[in-house]
C-alpha cells in the first residue's frame, strides 16, 4: 500500500485527453509571441517549485542553451516512471495528456502553481522536440519526443534506464517549435524577473541561471531568505522609504497569507498579488480582501487617534494606499481563476481570509509601532488633500472639451457609435492626419492628429501631465477616464474604441513619439494595454516598382535586401517613404488603414513589475541607469540590416 507521502503512479490523475494544442497555442500559453515562449519555461518551472512546497526540492537550475533551448532541471522526487493504470508509463501521462498530473490528486500536492496541470503536456506539444531525464529509485529514466509524440521504445513498457544514480530529481530540455512562435529566443530579461521573484516568493528555495547563448556565460543565483519584505526593499531601492518594511502573515481556513508592505515619500500606489507563487496581473479576490480591510483598520485608528475628526469623511482606500508598496501572497488548496493564463483569482474565501490575517496582524503590529502609523496617516491625509485639488482642477480642464471634435476640429470621428467595430488612429502631424482623414472609412476609423511629441508624462507632474492639450484631447476622444496617484476614473466599459492605432512614421522621431504615447498609456490608463486594445501600425518603408509585374511596399530593411537578392539591378525602381505624410490617400489606405492588407502589432506587457522599472529607467530624468540599461541590452536587440 502506498505510504501517505508517496508520489508514485498511482498519485496520477488523469481528466481528458491531448488535443490540438498545436492548433490553438493561444487557449493555453496566452499568446505566441516573445510572452507565450517565456511562458514555456514558467510551466516547467512552476512543476518543479510546486516540489519544493511539497518538501522535495530545494535546488532549481534554469539554462538558456547555445542552440536556443531551454533546461529546467531540478532536485525532487523525480516524476514517477512506473506502470500507470492505463497502461503507459506515468511520465508519458504527464507529457502527452491534458490535464494529468499530481496537482489533481490533494494528498500530493496541498498546493499547486502549475497552469491547471496542462504545463507539461502543453510545453511538450509546442517543442520541436523535448527530451527528459528522470533521477528516481537509483536509475536515470530516459524519454524523447518530437512535436509532442513520444518516438523512443518502451522496455518490457516502462521508460529506458540510461545510467545509475543516488540522486533524485527531474532534468527537462526542450526547443520550441519555429512553425508556432513568433520568435523563439528566450528574453533573458523578463526570464530572469520572474526567476527572482519566484526565489523571493519562496525563501527557502535557490534558484540558478545561465545563459550560454552567444558566449556570455552569464551565471545568477538567487535566493533570498529575507522572502517579501526582500522583495519589498528591491521594489523600493530607488525611493525614499518611510520606514522599514512590514510583513504580516498567518492562516485562515487552510488557505495560508503573507503579506509585506512598506511606504514611500512618492504619491504612487504599487500593489503586487500573488496566489501559489503566480502573478495575477489582473488582481482577484486576495487583493481585495488586503485593500479593504487594510482601509477598514486605518480608517479605525484616524478617528482613535484624532487624524480624522467626527464630521470628517473617511479616507478613500486610494488615500491611505498612496505611497504604498505592497505585496501579498497566499497559498490556497483549489484556487479558481478567471483566464486560462491566471491573470485573476476569483476563490471568494481567498478575500475572507487576508481579510481575517491581515486585519488581526494590523492591529497587533500598529499597537506596537504608534510611529509608523502615525506616518502613513500622514500620507493619507494629505494625499486627500491633493485628490479633492486635484478633482475640482480635473473637472475644470476635462469639461471643457466636448466629445466628437474639439474647438481645433482635431479629432475626425466616425458614424458607428458601437465600440466593438470602431478604432481611432493617433496620428503625428497635420499632414499625415489630413492624407489619413481622407483615406480611412469613415463608418469605423476615426483619426486624431497630435502636433509634434507630446509630454514625458515619467518626468511631468500631474497637473502638467492634465493640462497639457494633446493629452487632455486623447483623454476626451477615448471617453474611458484615467488613473493616476490620487484616485482611479478610469473605466475601460466606457472606451469607445475598440483598437486604439498608433499611428508614426518608420523612423528615430517616430519612434519617440510611439515611446511617448506608450508611456501615457501605460502610467495612466494601463488597463487599455493589459486588455489588448492597444496596437502600433507598421506602415512601409518602400515601395518598389518593376518594369514587369505588380508594384510591391516593402516594410523594413530586410525585405528590401531579399527583394534585391531576386531582383536585377535597374529592373527596378524604389521609392523610399520618409514619413506618412509622402502617401497620398490610396497609398495610406492600401498600407496602413485596410483590415484586409495593414500590419499592425498589439501591444501586449509579459511582466508588469519588470515593465515599470524598466520604463522609469528609459522614460526617467536619471541618465547613467539609462545608458547602463542600454548597454546590457544591445546585443538582444532585433536590428534592421
Amino acid at each position: 500500500m502506498a505510504g501517505k507521502n508517496s508520489y508514485d503512479a498511482a498519485s496520477i490523475a488523469v481528466l481528458e485527453g491531448l488535443e490540438a494544442v498545436r492548433k490553438r497555442p493561444g487557449m493555453y500559453i496566452g499568446s505566441t509571441s516573445r510572452k507565450g515562449l517565456n511562458h514555456l519555461i514558467y510551466e516547467i518551472v512552476d512543476n518543479a517549485v510546486d516540489e519544493h512546497l511539497a518538501g522535495y526540492c530545494s535546488r532549481i537550475r534554469v539554462t538558456l542553451e547555445k542552440d536556443g533551448s531551454c533546461t529546467v532541471d531540478d532536485d525532487g522526487r523525480g516524476i514517477p516512471v512506473d506502470m500507470h493504470e492505463k497502461g503507459v508509463p506515468a511520465e508519458r501521462l504527464v507529457f502527452t495528456t491534458l490535464h494529468a498530473g499530481g496537482k489533481f490528486d490533494n494528498s500530493v500536492y496541498k498546493t499547486s502553481g502549475g497552469l491547471h496541470g496542462v504545463g507539461s503536456s502543453v510545453v511538450n506539444a509546442l517543442s520541436e522536440y523535448l527530451d527528459i531525464k528522470i533521477r528516481r529509485d537509483g536509475y536515470v529514466h530516459h524519454d524523447h519526443y518530437e512535436r509532442g509524440l513520444p518516438v523512443l521504445e518502451l522496455v518490457d513498457g516502462l521508460l529506458p534506464k540510461v545510467g545509475k544514480t543516488k540522486e533524485t530529481g527531474t532534468c527537462v530540455n526542450f526547443l520550441p517549435d519555429g512553425e508556432i512562435f513568433e520568435k523563439t529566443r528566450f528574453s533573458a530579461t523578463e526570464v530572469k524577473s520572474r526567476l527572482h521573484e519566484t526565489a523571493y516568493l519562496n525563501p527557502a528555495l535557490t534558484i540558478c541561471f545561465q545563459d550560454f547563448r552567444d558566449d556570455r556565460n552569464e551565471e545568477i543565483e538567487f535566493h533570498e531568505p529575507d522572502g517579501l519584505a526582500g522583495y519589498i526593499r528591491d521594489l523600493n531601492q530607488n525611493e525614499e522609504v518611510l520606514h522599514d518594511p512590514v510583513t504580516l502573515k498567518g492562516s485562515a481556513d487552510g488557505i495560508q497569507v503573507e503579506a509585506a508592505f512598506q511606504y514611500v515619500n512618492e504619491f504612487r500606489e504599487n500593489v503586487l498579488g500573488f496566489c501559489n507563487n503566480i502573478y495575477n496581473a489582473e488582481g482577484g479576490t486576495h487583493l481585495t480582501g488586503f485593500k479593504t480591510v487594510f482601509t477598514s483598520v486605518m480608517n479605525n485608528y484616524a478617528r482613535e487617534i484624532g487624524v480624522l475628526k467626527e464630521k470628517d469623511a473617511n479616507f478613500t482606500g486610494a488615500d491611505i494606499r498612496n505611497g504604498m508598496t505592497a505585496v501579498i501572497s497566499i497559498k490556497h488548496p483549489e484556487p479558481r481563476f478567471e483566464g486560462q493564463t491566471k491573470t485573476k483569482l476569483d476563490n471568494q474565501d481567498a478575500a475572507k481570509a487576508v481579510s481575517k490575517v491581515i486585519g488581526e496582524q494590523m492591529v497587533l503590529f500598529f499597537d506596537r509601532n504608534l510611529e509608523i502609523l502615525k506616518s502613513i496617516l500622514s500620507c493619507a491625509e494629505k494625499s486627500a488633500k491633493i485628490r479633492k485639488s486635484e478633482e475640482r482642477a480635473k473637472t475644470n480642464l476635462l469639461t471643457k472639451q466636448k466629445y466628437s471634435f474639439d474647438s481645433n476640429g482635431k479629432l475626425a470621428n466616425c458614424e458607428k457609435k458601437d465600440p466593438a467595430l470602431c478604432e481611432i488612429f493617433i496620428v503625428e502631424g497635420d499632414s499625415a492626419g489630413g492624407s489619413a482623414k481622407t483615406a480611412r472609412d469613415r463608418n469605423y476609423q476615426a483619426i486624431l492628429p497630435i502636433r509634434g511629441k507630446i509630454l514625458n508624462v515619467e518626468k511631468a507632474t500631474i497637473d502638467k501631465v492634465l493640462a497639457n492639450a494633446e493629452i487632455k484631447t486623447m483623454i476626451n476622444a477615448f471617453g474611458c477616464g484615467f488613473s493616476e496617484g490620487y484616485g482611479n476614473d478610469f473605466d475601460i466599459t466606457k472606451l469607445r474604441y475598440d483598437k486604439i492605432v498608433i499611428m508614426a512614421d518608420a523612423d528615430v522621431d517616430g519612434a519617440h513619439i510611439s515611446t511617448l504615447l506608450l508611456t501615457l498609456f501605460y502610467r495612466f490608463m494601463p488597463e487599455l494595454i493589459y486588455e489588448g486594445h492597444v496596437y502600433i501600425a507598421m506602415p512601409p518603408l518602400y515601395k518598389v516598382m518593376p518594369k514587369k509585374g505588380a508594384e510591391e511596399y516593402l516594410y523594413d530593411d530586410k525585405a528590401l535586401e531579399k527583394y534585391r537578392k531576386s531582383h536585377k539591378p535597374g529592373s527596378f525602381t524604389l521609392q523610399r517613404y520618409k514619413g506618412l505624410g509622402e502617401m497620398d490617400a490610396e497609398q495610406l489606405w492600401e498600407t496602413t488603414l485596410n483590415p484586409e492588407t495593414r500590419r499592425m502589432k498589439r501591444v501586449e506587457i509579459e511582466d508588469a513589475r519588470l515593465a515599470s522599472s524598466i520604463t522609469g529607467v528609459l522614460m526617467g530624468s536619471d541618465v547613467p541607469p539609462r545608458r547602463a540599461f542600454i548597454y546590457e541590452h544591445a546585443r538582444d536587440a532585433e536590428l534592421d540590416i
